[in-house]
């Protein structure tokens, strides 16, 4: 490839040579900003543009993108919305910063947020190439770039460049794409990685060494400085390290981390900044996050280093090699987070000194400024000679110190509103002069005072030198025409005047003056800090409400109001500020400081603050905005908060509602493009209708409504109780028990508490918290009114001495809190499942007498209504543009490790749930974390048949990316658990390399279909398996967001801002897919081992008299197994038969039974959405003829066929010729490492390494090693009994038991299945031994909850999951799987589980019949009764 050609530069500086390469070498266009001398940069260039002001920038780089910058570092705070916009837009433009000083280095680092690249060079050398990579980077990452360099004050000769447009490796970078070989890799790579890729590959264009970071000292070194920009040598480093980094933003964590030795045990940030308004340097922020990521914590052993803050006006090359050795010793000294001045320490005197010298001040009392208040250096930076502070830096208001008369607004406010009115006499008194031609003015002073006039709030040219040259030209004035002007010439400088103070003010609105200076629509500004620590309490000591004074300015349409966090957003900071001082009007600025005793001292850790800043703006506990009602409504509201700003595409969805879900093009409301103004808008109505509840205790009577709730009944009526309030004009509050903290009751006045029923008489999990922190605490609530309402079943225990817990949650809550003396407003409320309309006729009357004890009717239907327009899961399927949603944008956002509920719904049809660890829930939740999140990804794996190719690749992807372990389906396909939402993609494309796919195998549209794995019919599963394959690809979502989110590499069309379709078409589903899901399985009698009937539709092959071929089927449809409990109108029920079809109309019927389906099942309902309950609504009649009428003929007869076993056939069987399956128990189908010293897993992975084979997974949860040829049984024998795989010498009822995944990951689960099923064996084991019924099959299987994944319902004996320890017991299913069982014990535990079967066992043992099953003997023997149907299955 040809070089670049070069050429000897000598140019006057180092910024003339930067400036000569951009408007040479790259024929851009450079701009010459501020106090720079356009002569002294480029001579006889007519690229060369010279703007007097720095907000000329915008202007120029709007009618030329080909734009580079060159300004001085002291105009870049001014520039900070300029550069905004610029990243906002992405234009490739190039802002040139000459750096001479600490003071420049600091104003580059205050725009370090300002979403631009910040690359900075160490040489002159550097600088001229640098600025040609920060050119080239900027034009391929869309990212503008500010490079900063150190000037000179003489000429240099530089290496500089021939024009380059042409040059072919630079038209060979500008064009290249991501190198194919990381194809797989690429979602692994964050953008400040990438960008990082292409920073380095532009470097390698001019020099080879260069590096955006890199490392430079021993490579063992103990202790570690990170630097920006500077270049130290090994030499002066001596036994130290330093990583120096060049490329500041975006900052790869991954390079840093890479590039920090093993050895490190001490990271210090060596800084070179002065005027700092934080107590620590912006870079070790930057290093605390690196320490912190999860690029460090995927490290394993690695310790973390103690981090170390060494911040001075000196650069780090001025340390002479004796000079960093005494830092370096220092620093080897401090055993825990520290900061220091390494100049000092050196001996080194430095010439920057704080503006405050000026004034007077010492340096401690610089430093007590700094530290006490970080915000007033800012004020002090921005604003310089013009502020004017009315209540001092120190003033006690700051850290709300009430009591003292300068710690209100209003003290401060009578001084700048005498002020203002001053300078409006000022206005008014130089309008006179001027309109009164009698009065002799000088030409010149008739010119100033006209341009101070024209410009009087324009602090750029009302500016201090302004003010002095009219003074002077007023005293060089005789005329006594001027004594007005000059008694009021003190306000001709445009002054910024700020008040400042603390939260107190928030707690008294009215009373503190804040509501005086916001009405009073002067040009004053308020700073008031918030220092509460995250997370936030309510209430002050005093029980008093804290009101939101950002959103209480807002309500007046006619502030300025910014919410700022300066250790979350330096740059935001700075242009809110600005902003509010350039604003004509009150401006307010809500600060967030995290304060408590000593947050400040030497000793505070700064990652305490930098955690405590995040968490807050994070959460949304402290949003960073601004709000300038002078805009237009698109651009009012600016959400600063990247992570709530990413968060808001589901709130512009919610506009969406479906029209008519029966139209073919639904019609759907049109969503604004503008994320901002939407919420803006919508801030503005709440703060415009809801300003009782913005004033809290000056407006309506508080109101706490409490909930604990598991099903989510609770929740509901908690919210209607808030709904109701809400109308009264009550300042409501809803939340969770475990969301409030117990200590702050005795300051509310009214609360009402939901809590529904768990178990044997426990609190909902999301109450327990709450519940213990209840019963231990000492408070006094003499002044607090409740009422308790609750929701129960009495019949949920049918023994007597039970009765007991019948919403004892309710009554235990509502005695505890009238013993902690608060009053009583009812008796508490009793919700009853058995009544006619469950727990809502206990409910009305809860809230009939509630209202009345409050003297508050109740409005007739306003509990029931919506706050807000709700949305559905039709609506959301509809509104997805098939499937897309903003699931590419939520697997994107690394900030948290969930997505929103509408997007989880939309993963399961990609096959793929959330989940959450519940072994975690409770800790997590009492650190304040969110939850242990991870994903379930199922595989569509029609026929359930494997490849060892395909095993081995789960086998990897459950390492890397899972939990370690797979599960075997009961429905006959993998599962992988705990796959992190930053792996989702990446664990997808895994799966594709393997080919096998996840899309519809969770969802509503049709899932995995099954078939028969029976090795005694091995003969005929080749055509079972292609039918079942040939199904599943005919009923396969069209949609492409499948392979556009897990397979592309270009973004995913059809975000939430889109307002049209992209070109996809749902041929089979159309746009609201099906009601609910939509199962099949395909069974070879006389082996049900699929369970066939428990499906929506069920093919049952029909053979030949010879039992070799398949000829046709009957179809059997309306199975299901989900129910809830309680709730008679959901059952499980086993599918119908419509008539017999020839072989080769199957995939037909499957069709067209699905589009009836879809067509008639219920949208409204999603417990009534089932084919089941549209087969019984309707009756088989209809069915028949709904579904003849789409096929184009009529089913034949249901010919005869008989079903003997619904297990697994284990051990060796002999299959077809030549070939042997070897069917292996896999107790649940958990596939592990099992603590107990068994390496099933890793012996699977050894079998699939060798056998020539394929594996099939049974509908049981079990694995069939097939077709091994005659030749490799032994050798497959031995492998097996190597690792104890052959060993089968379990009880037939173990070989025949199966049990969901349910806790820890399931989210329905109400107890153990898994975990607990095996245990439970042990116990029964006794007894059928006892019995002497080992051999003897009985089929049993346990759920952790109602929905019946591991298919209970047709079990022989079945455990169903209500609360942890507590089962429904259920007998008398068949041993075909073709009757349902029936309840027989409700709520029993392991003690009352054991007491009630084994008379049981021991009867089937005596009277039993020949060869009669366990489920035939109970219906026989009178124990329970045959469910003959779904719909009595509930008749006891």
């Amino acid at each position: 490839m040809p070089a670049l050609q070069t050429l000897a530069l000598h140019a006057p500086s180092v910024a003339a040579a930067v400036a000569y390469t951009g408007a040479l070498t790259l024929d851009r266009t450079v701009a010459v900003v501020g106090t720079l001398t356009a002569d002294e940069l480029i001579q006889d260039n007519s690229n060369l543009a010279k703007l007097s002001r720095a907000a000329e920038i915008a202007s120029l780089v709007d009618n030329d993108t080909r734009t580079h910058v060159v300004v001085s570092a002291s105009e870049l705070i001014g520039l900070i919305p300029v550069l905004r916009e610029l990243a906002q837009n992405k234009r490739s433009v190039v802002v040139h910063v000459p750096i001479s000083s600490a003071d420049d280095i600091t104003d580059v680092l205050a725009v370090r947020d300002s979403g631009c690249a910040v690359l900075r060079s160490a040489t002159a050398q550097q600088a001229v190439d640098f600025s040609l990579v920060a050119s080239l980077s900027a034009q391929k990452l869309g990212v503008p770039f500010i490079h900063c360099f150190a000037n000179t004050s003489g000429a240099v000769d530089v290496q500089a460049y021939e024009p380059v447009a042409d040059n072919a490796d630079i038209v060979a970078f500008l064009k290249s794409e991501k190198d194919e070989s990381e194809e797989g890799n690429v979602e692994n790579v964050s953008a400040a990685d990438a960008a990082y890729a292409v920073v380095a590959q532009a470097m390698t264009l001019f020099d080879t060494s260069y590096s955006p970071v890199t490392y430079v000292g021993a490579a063992d070194a103990a202790l570690v400085y990170a630097t920006f920009g500077s270049e130290l040598s090994a030499e002066t480093l001596g036994a130290a390290g330093a990583v120096q980094i060049s490329l500041y933003r975006p900052l790869s964590v991954q390079a840093v981390v890479a590039l920090l030795p093993q050895s490190a045990t001490r990271l210090v940030a060596l800084e070179q900044v002065v005027r700092q308004p934080t107590a620590w340097g912006p870079l070790l922020f930057d290093l605390a996050t690196v320490l912190h990521s999860r690029e460090w914590e995927a490290q394993e052993d690695r310790a973390r280093p103690i981090i170390l803050d060494a911040v001075s006006a000196a650069s780090p090359t001025e340390f002479s090699a004796a000079q960093l050795a005494q830092v370096t010793k220092h620093a080897e000294e401090l055993n825990s987070p520290a900061h220091f001045d390494p100049a000092a320490i050196a001996g080194i005197t430095t010439s920057n000194t704080l503006a405050e010298d000026v004034a007077g001040l010492s340096v401690d009392e610089q430093k007590k400024r700094v530290e006490s208040i970080p915000y007033g250096q800012l004020l002090r930076d921005l604003f310089k000679q013009r502020l004017h502070v009315a209540n001092a830096a120190e003033s006690r208001s700051i850290w709300g110190d009430a009591g003292q008369v300068g710690s209100t607004p209003e003290f401060g406010f009578g001084q700048l509103a005498a002020a203002e009115r001053e300078r409006t006499r000022l206005v008014q008194a130089v309008t006179d002069v001027l309109r009164d031609v009698s009065v002799p003015l000088s030409k010149a002073l008739h010119t100033a005072l006209n341009q101070w006039l024209g410009s009087k709030d324009d602090a750029a040219v009302a500016s201090h030198a302004l003010a002095d040259e009219i003074n002077a030209l007023l005293d060089a004035e005789t005329t006594s025409s001027l004594d007005a002007v000059r008694r009021l010439r003190g306000h001709f400088a445009r002054q910024s005047s700020w008040l400042v103070g603390a939260d107190e003010w928030a707690y008294d609105l009215g009373s503190s003056g804040v509501h005086h200076v916001i009405s009073s629509g002067l040009n004053v500004n308020m700073l008031v800090l918030d220092t509460a620590q995250y997370p936030f309490a309510a209430t002050d000591k005093n029980g008093t409400r804290k009101k939101d004074v950002g959103l209480y300015a807002m309500n007046y349409g006619t502030a300025y109001v910014a919410s700022v966090a300066v250790y979350a957003s330096y740059t935001q900071v700075l242009q809110a500020l600005a902003e509010a001082d350039a604003f004509p009007g009150p401006s307010v600025v809500v600060a967030y400081l995290p304060h408590a005793g000593g947050v400040f001292g030497g000793n505070y850790s700064p990652i305490e603050v930098l955690q405590q800043s995040k968490l807050a703006v994070d959460s949304g506990a402290w949003p960073l905005y601004r709000w300038d009602p002078t805009k237009a409504d698109s651009a009012r509201f600016q959400l600063d908060s990247e992570r709530l700003r990413r968060s808001l595409e589901d709130f512009l969805q919610r506009e969406n509602v479906l029209a008519a879900i029966g139209h073919s093009e639904p019609k759907l409301s049109g969503i604004r493009a503008s994320v901002e103004g939407k919420i803006g808008e919508r801030l503005a109505r709440k703060a415009r209708g809801d300003v009782d509840t913005l004033l809290g205790g000056l407006g309506g009577p508080p109101l706490l409504v409490l909930f604990a709730s598991d099903n989510g009944n609770a929740e509901e009526t908690a919210r209607r109780v808030a709904r109701q309030g809400r109308r009264r004009g009550l300042d409501v509050r809803c939340m969770s028990m475990d969301e409030f903290d117990v200590e702050e009751l005795p300051f509310e006045k009214t609360v009402v508490v939901s809590v529904s029923t768990a178990g044997q008489g426990e609190i909902p999990s999301n109450g327990r918290e709450f519940w213990k922190a209840l019963q231990a605490a000492s408070i006094n609530l003499n002044a607090t009114q409740f009422a308790v309402f609750g929701l129960g079943d009495s019949h949920y225990w049918p023994r007597a001495e039970d009765a007991i817990f019948y919403n004892k949650p309710a009554r235990d809550i509502d005695r505890k809190l009238s013993e902690l003396g608060g009053a009583r407003l009812v008796d508490v409320g009793l919700g009853d499942d058995q009544d006619a309309d469950g727990w809502e006729t206990g409910f009305a009357d809860f809230e009939q007498r509630l209202w009345a004890a409050l003297n508050i009717d109740v409005v007739a239907g306003a509990g029931v209504e919506e706050e807000a327009p709700g949305r559905t899961d039709e609506e959301n399927k509809v509104i997805s543009n098939f499937l897309r949603g903003s699931i590419s944008q939520a697997i994107a956002d690394t900030s948290c490790g969930y997505v929103d509920e509408w997007d989880g719904k939309l993963l399961k049809f990609h096959g793929t749930y959330m989940q959450d660890d519940r072994d975690l829930r409770a800790e997590r939740m009492s650190r304040g974390e969110e939850k242990a999140f991870s994903f379930m990804i199922r595989v569509r794996l029609p026929g359930g048949v494997a490849t060892p190719a395909q095993w081995l690749a789960m086998d990897k992807l459950a390492d890397e990316y899972g939990n370690q372990t797979m599960k075997i389906t009961t429905r006959q396909t993998f599962q992988l658990h705990g796959v992190l939402k930053r792996d989702l993609r990446e664990t997808m494309r895994g799966i594709n390399r393997g080919l096998m796919d996840t899309i519809a195998a969770c969802g509503d549209v049709n899932r995995n279909v099954v078939a028969s794995a029976n090795p005694l019919q091995a003969h005929l599963q080749p055509e079972v398996v292609q039918l079942a394959t040939d199904i599943s690809r005919h009923l396969l979502p069209s949609t492409s967001a499948y392979h556009e989110i897990w397979l592309d590499d270009k973004m995913v069309a059809g975000s939430a801002e889109q307002t049209s379709p992209v070109a996809d078409y749902e041929p089979l589903y159309g746009p609201a897919y099906l009601p609910r899901k939509y199962k099949i399985a395909i069974a070879i009698p006389p082996e049900n081992d699929v369970d066939v009937v428990a499906y929506d539709l069920g093919f049952i092959a029909i053979l030949d008299a010879e039992q070799q071929n398949i000829l046709g089927y009957n179809v059997m449809i309306g199975g299901g197994m989900g129910m809830t409990h309680n709730n008679r109108k959901t059952y499980p029920r086993l599918a119908t038969c419509l008539g017999y079809v020839p072989k080769d109309k199957a995939i037909a019927v499957s069709e067209k039974v699905m589009l009836v389906q879809r067509d008639h099942g219920d949208r409204t309902n999603r417990k009534h959405a089932r084919l089941k309950y549209t087969v019984d609504d309707y009756g088989m009649d209809w069915w028949r003829q709904q579904v003849e009428a789409r096929l184009g003929f009529a089913f034949e007869a249901e010919r005869p066929y008989k079903f003997t076993h619904n297990g697994d056939r284990y051990g060796w069987v002999k299959s077809t010729p030549g070939l042997n399956n070897f069917t292996m128990f896999v107790q649940n189908g958990r596939v592990a490492n099992f603590p107990d010293g068994k390496p099933v897993k890793a012996a699977l992975a050894e079998l699939a390494r060798v056998h020539t084979g394929n594996f099939r997974l049974t509908c049981n949860a079990h694995l069939i090693v097939a077709d091994v040829k005659d030749e490799d049984v032994p050798k497959i024998s031995a492998l097996l009994a190597r690792h104890g795989l052959d060993n089968l010498d379990y009880s037939a009822l173990r070989l025949h038991s199966m049990a969901c995944a349910a806790l820890p990951t399931c989210g329905l689960a109400m107890a153990e299945s898994e975990r607990y099923l095996p245990s439970l064996i042990d116990l029964l084991d006794k007894i059928i031994d006892e019995a002497g019924l080992r051999q003897n099959a009985i089929v049993i299987r346990m759920t952790g909850c109602p929905n019946g994944c591991a298919r209970p319902y047709n079990a022989e004996i079945a455990f169903v999951g209500k609360a942890p320890g507590a089962y429904n017991l259920y007998l008398g299913g068949s041993h075909s799987g073709e009757r349902l069982n029936k309840i027989y014990r409700e709520t029993v535990t392991e003690e009352q589980i054991l007491e009630v079967l084994a008379p049981i066992i021991k009867q089937y043992a005596v009277e039993r019949m020949e060869d009669e099953h366990f489920g035939d003997f109970v219906i026989r023997a009178g124990i329970i009764k045959e469910t003959r149907e779904g719909k009595d299955f509930h008749e006891v």
